[in-house]
């Protein structure tokens, strides 16, 4: 028996054109390199949206085409990817942070045909574009007066849209529909791309307005930091239109004082970001003595969130800190630390020690813990296992085929994390497989070491590999980038360490760098790190 009830496509059209309905005057603020404010609302950017669309029409994009974006946070790169998406075509995303040659392969792995650019992109669309022959127009995101010079042709944006209509029939297509193209990173092998549907986006917008996840509502404010490059936006370009949130769209300018203005004359109220970005908000508040007062609450994610960042943020400013984990394969948000009312009922210590786990799955996805054989290992918190996970919002298999088979017997998604999982379901993140240093047959994490380290009041950034050791095959050492003007001694370090940690998991040595190196996406890129670190030698005694 069928239920009697209405049936519709879930697709992603809905969320600007509920906010553009029922929210039309809500703001949507964004402001460019320069540092030029401008100011919309979502009628606006559905309006520039139809026009998106009607513009792709014209040029010959249909259904499944792959539209990429090159860009920063602005209103224009949002009216160009619901624009793409809304007409049923496939809105790609290039990181303009990742090296030249991962983005010629992924714009030509793509398949990308117009290629819509931030103008301080003007450069490397100039290297990319002899080498991805499918791009067939270039259109940058800014006004007539803003065009870069080029010795190509391309478009201004506001130009390109001039004239064409603003009633665009959107959606009426099937919801499994491809809506979005997102490549991994690509830090073993090639990138790959992950080929999101309106119906996964969909679902996983719902999943995120929990008020156990991003709680978001049309009262607040929202400083979306997160790229918009970056694993889909975190999703925060869907959910909050779909309640109608004000949205700050911050540009290329990501520093702490850039980002403290922008709380502070918006009236922020949440925001998304890698940790990174925090730790420099921090350090500028600290230094310069400013408030964040509007501020209530983050999300951070992308990497592990020190828990000294957590208790700053909470104990100095007022800010609760959430921290998310996902990955592109995931949409990307999977499970947050917001607190079970079992945690809630723990005094602030332990509260705090359960916000920088990764957190509670989001309703509608499974996860599990398996051994190198795949066998299942218990959910006891301790028992480190590759983390894998299955829903309606984890990927299937890499566009074009690439990686072959990814999901297992059950349909699991290895997720290439080490990780436990504890008896009241919180998950915790101990190492990237591949990081994981494994010294006399037992696993180290080196996050718990880098996340405690970090707290040291001189060290900016922390990181953690493991060297080949001729007794025990791998030990762990730690590079520490101090805070500018700090001084600290390898001893130092240790002694912070020392209790916190088992002493097995200690650092047989501690290296002082000028820089500990992050990826395009913020994260610390380990790879470099270990070439870096090519042709250390542990200094050790075996007895």
């Amino acid at each position: 028996m069928l239920g009697l009830m209405q049936s519709g496509q879930l697709t992603v059209d809905t969320f600007l054109d509920h906010a553009a309905t029922w929210q039309p005057t809500r703001e949507v603020v964004s402001r460019d390199a320069a540092g030029l404010v401008t100011r919309s609302d979502y009628a606006g950017v559905r309006d520039i949206a139809k026009q998106v669309s009607a513009a792709l029409a014209r040029a010959g994009i249909r259904q499944g085409d792959r539209v990429a974006t090159m860009g920063w946070n602005s209103h224009r790169h949002l009216a160009a990817w619901y624009g793409a998406t809304n007409m049923g075509a496939v809105l790609h995303t290039l990181n303009p942070r990742l090296f030249l040659e991962q983005i010629v392969y992924i714009a030509n792995h793509a398949g990308d045909r117009i290629l819509l650019a931030d103008p301080n992109c003007a450069d490397l669309v100039a290297q990319l574009l002899p080498q991805a022959p499918s791009i067939e127009r270039v259109i940058f995101l800014c006004d007539a007066a803003s065009m870069p010079a080029t010795d190509y042709a391309a478009t201004a944006f506001d130009d390109w849209i001039a004239g064409e209509p603003a009633e665009y029939a959107w959606g009426g297509f099937d919801e499994n529909l491809a809506c979005g193209l997102c490549y991994t990173s690509g830090t073993t092998g090639n990138p790959k791309g992950v080929l999101y549907s309106h119906r996964s986006n969909y679902l996983h917008t719902m999943l995120t307005l929990q008020a156990d996840a991003l709680a978001l509502s049309a009262r607040d404010t929202v400083l979306l930091v997160v790229p918009m490059y970056h694993a889909n936006a975190w999703g925060v370009v869907y959910s909050a239109p779909a309640v109608g949130a004000k949205l700050v769209l911050p540009g290329p300018r990501m520093d702490g004082e850039s980002i403290c203005d922008l709380i502070e004359a918006e009236g922020v109220t949440y925001s998304a970001a890698v940790p990174t970005v925090w730790q420099g908000l921090l350090q500028y508040l600290r230094t310069s003595g400013r408030r964040i007062d509007s501020l209530q609450r983050v999300t951070i994610g992308g990497s592990a969130v020190p828990e000294a960042l957590v208790r700053a943020f909470r104990d100095e400013f007022g800010v609760e800190v959430t921290q998310g984990w996902g990955m592109t394969e995931t949409s990307p948000l999977a499970t947050l630390s917001t607190p079970s009312a079992e945690v809630a009922a723990m005094d602030d210590d332990a509260q705090v020690a359960h916000k920088i786990k990764q957190g509670r799955l989001m309703c509608g996805l499974k996860f599990k813990l398996t051994d190198d054989d795949g066998n299942p290992l218990p959910h006891d918190g301790e028992t480190f296992g590759h983390l894998k996970i299955k829903g309606p919002t984890i990927v299937s298999s890499y566009f074009g085929g690439e990686g072959g088979e990814i999901l297992d017997g059950e349909g699991y998604f290895d997720t290439g994390d080490v990780a436990t999982i504890d008896g009241r379901g919180y998950m915790q993140i101990t190492d990237r497989a591949k990081d994981v240093v494994k010294s006399g047959g037992e696993w180290i994490s080196s996050i718990e070491i880098e996340n405690i380290a970090v707290g040291h009041p001189s060290v900016a950034i922390a990181a953690v590999i493991g060297v080949a050791h001729p007794k025990w095959d791998e030990r762990p050492i730690l590079l520490c980038q101090l805070n500018p003007g700090e001084e600290a001694t390898g001893d130092d370090l240790l002694a912070f360490l020392e209790g916190k940690i088992a002493k097995w998991w200690m650092p047989d040595d501690v290296v002082f760098v000028d820089e500990i190196p992050l990826g395009a996406t913020g994260k610390i890129d380990k790879k470099l790190i270990r070439q870096r670190m090519e042709g250390y030698v542990l200094a050790v005694t075996v007895d």
